[in-house]
């Protein structure tokens, strides 16, 4: 498959994952002129910290909800070679145990990047990053995108894996994919919909970066700022945006009138 590793972001600046800090700090910014307070951030799934610890770094607090030991170990490790141990949590937890772990309605930002088409209930979890996530504040989701995967596999050859990718209700092939689901945006943003989330923004996340051999990007860094403002100019529209490997998603937790 084409799926992203959840590890790919260990820089801001890597063309992968420009987009979605793209939107992330036009988030950032917008609570700073709104209160110009530093957010509370809370990162589903957050790994060793590749988006947690550079959030860090500009001032955030963040509490990384991640059921690997090793992974939080790490996580420790990145923070404290970065020097942001006292702005980085580590909480041991799965997604649908948010609501014990996390104060109800405390989070300015919820990050749940590359988690929902691994797990059992993908409507529970979300149900538990709503629940977390304050009024007025943001949520965003990363998710594997089931065209993508289609397409890979039918242009590399895989026709026979790409029908099965295609009919599958859930866009796995069964018994050979370490995936339990992948999404499109419709059916993406009725499960955020579900959870009383209210979907904001839609953007691709790999365009064509996952499509083009990894040493064009990787030994020219020209292409691979080029390759970067591509994504950049094609992640809203469409049909790029529903072509791309991963579909990046920011909905909001409407404001109760009588909050």
């Amino acid at each position: 498959m084409v799926d992203i590793p959840r590890e790919s972001a260990d820089t801001t600046h890597h063309p992968r994952v420009a987009v979605v800090w793209s939107v992330l700090s036009a988030e950032i910014e917008r609570f700073a002129a709104g209160t110009g307070a530093r957010m509370k951030i809370v990162d589903v799934g957050g790994g060793s910290g590749g988006f947690a610890v550079p959030l860090a770094e500009l001032g955030h607090e963040v509490t990384v909800v991640e059921p690997s030991a090793n992974a939080l170990a790490s996580l420790q490790q990145r923070a404290a070679d970065a020097g942001v141990t006292d702005r980085v949590e580590a909480v041991q937890a799965d997604a649908d145990e948010l609501p014990g772990a996390i104060e109800p309605e405390s989070a300015d930002l919820v990050l749940c990047h590359s988690v929902l088409e691994m797990i059992d209930d993908p409507d529970v979890a979300l149900d538990a990053l709503s629940s977390v996530c304050a009024q007025g504040g943001a949520v965003s989701v990363l998710v594997a995108n089931r065209i993508a995967a289609v397409l890979s596999k039918a242009l590399t050859g895989h026709f026979s894996t790409a029908l099965d990718l295609l009919v599958h209700v859930d866009g796995i092939v069964d018994g050979k994919d370490t995936l339990k689901r992948r999404f499109e945006t419709a059916t993406l943003t009725a499960l955020v919909g579900g959870s009383g989330l209210v979907t904001e923004q839609v953007h691709g996340v790999g365009v064509v970066g996952d499509l083009i051999p990894g040493s064009v990007a990787e030994t020219d860094a020209g292409a691979g700022e080029e390759l970067r403002e591509f994504e950049l100019a094609t992640a809203a529209r469409i049909p790029f945006r529903d072509m791309a490997t991963q579909i990046h998603l920011l909905a909001r937790k409407p404001i109760r009138p009588d909050a």
